[in-house]
């Protein structure tokens, strides 16, 4: 062991003249600890956001989509077999997709109508999964059923078996002028994926009812593929516009919600920033604390000048007593944090339950729970840069020790 080192841990566990300066010492180490937790938190916060997003976005949208010229597909069944041959795709679903109007009683909503096919569907999409009651092979040809999402259906007022209207934007022309094109539809089911954007304006027809209702014919709006691995989407989008044809246009999922996903990826670099700023805090500490520390030890850094002790000797002894506080506040951080992040699901409804509120309503954000996901890259990156922060800042504190003049320094000893 060296006696710079000897020395440091000596002066880290030494009683100091002023508690004051044992104090800062402290709140130096808590002030990392703190920051730590609090940052690894948050970062685990907004994964767990972007998992969470992602995921229910997914549950309801496709990986990839494929449309033709004008918003439709004449040979849709052509485009499905060709896009399966894709190593990447696992299935394939046709789709219509139009806006009307849900009317019942006194209640009118706006809704995004999609037809579909019930068991190729299933294949690309969650909702199957996701139904509270019905079922969504009760879409039947014919039938003209509707499952609708769960906030559609509260403020329809609506069960299953009952009817709602579907006033459709095509106009129908007739001797008295253009009316509105109106079809009656069975309520069959109701799903919830926990998306406010699905669960309040989706619903789902049989893909024949839909085509007849919007005037499709035999076309669709396109087809819908799923993929083996969903970062591949763009890529994978790319080959298949080029593979077939000109009319044909691919877009995939970070395509149709790119703004939603790069506003939640914005919002965590600035929240890393912005929690980042408690540890340089800590860092000031630990620079005010060592300026201290050197002022109160300027006889012992004189007396050991006066031996031989080279001025980087006395850098590296206050070095290691900055570092040895970086450390320990680290190594508080991370168990603090990962250990918050880890039990975020338990720890928040607690919160909600003792001071009777909820942070994230179900009717103003797209989730309404508080998920977490702790990333190994987050964690390494926030020891690392709190580990750097705390070492730089023993940098000033250590060359001022260093600079000491022995004769100055036992001139009043």
């Amino acid at each position: 062991m060296s006696y710079e080192f000897f020395i440091g841990m000596r002066y880290t566990r030494a009683k100091r003249r002023s508690d004051f300066i044992s104090f800062v010492s402290l709140v130096s180490v808590i002030c990392i600890a703190l920051g730590m937790t609090v940052l690894i938190t948050v970062l685990s916060v907004m994964n767990g956001f972007q998992r969470e997003i992602r995921t229910r976005i997914l549950g309801v949208a496709s990986h990839v989509q494929l449309s033709g010229e004008g918003g439709t597909l004449a040979d849709w069944q052509g485009v499905a077999t060709q896009a399966a041959r894709h190593e990447q795709v696992v299935a394939t679903a046709p789709f219509v997709s139009a806006q009307g109007l849900l009317t019942h009683g006194s209640a009118v909503r706006g809704a995004i109508v999609r037809g579909v096919l019930p068991e190729h569907e299933d294949r690309v999409a969650d909702i199957g999964r996701h139904m509270k009651s019905g079922r969504l092979e009760n879409l039947k040809p014919g039938e003209y059923g509707v499952v609708l999402g769960v906030d559609l259906a509260r403020a329809l007022g609506v069960a299953p078996g009952e009817k709602v209207v579907l006033v459709a934007p095509q106009g129908q022309v007739t001797p008295a002028g253009v009316v509105p094109r109106l079809r009656q539809l069975t309520v069959v089911g109701v799903f919830e994926v926990d998306h406010q954007e699905f669960d309040s304006s989706l619903a789902l027809l049989a893909l024949e009812d839909a085509q007849r209702i919007f005037r499709f014919g035999d076309a669709v709006s396109g087809v819908r593929l799923k993929l083996k691995d969903l970062f591949q989407s763009r890529l994978v989008a790319r080959e298949l516009a080029r593979t077939l044809g000109p009319d044909i246009y691919g877009s995939d999922w970070t395509m149709q919600h790119a703004n939603l996903l790069r506003a939640v990826q914005i919002e965590k670099r600035m929240m890393f920033f912005v929690v980042f700023l408690i540890i340089l805090v800590a860092a000031i500490n630990i620079v005010s604390s060592l300026v201290m520390v050197v002022t109160d030890k300027q006889a012992d850094i004189a007396i050991l000048r006066t031996l031989g002790a080279a001025p980087s000797s006395i850098m590296k002894i206050f070095i290691i007593q900055g570092t040895v506080i970086g450390i320990v506040g680290t190594s508080l951080g991370l168990i603090g944090g990962i250990s918050l992040a880890l039990n975020v699901e338990t720890v928040v409804p607690f919160i909600e339950t003792l001071f009777g509120f909820k942070f994230f309503a179900k009717d103003v954000y797209l989730i309404s729970d508080v998920p977490s996901e702790v990333q190994s890259p987050d964690v390494v990156l926030t020891a690392v840069f709190s580990f750097v922060v705390s070492l730089l800042a023993t940098i000033y504190p250590s060359w001022r020790a260093a600079k000491v003049n022995p004769a100055e320094a036992l001139r009043y000893e």
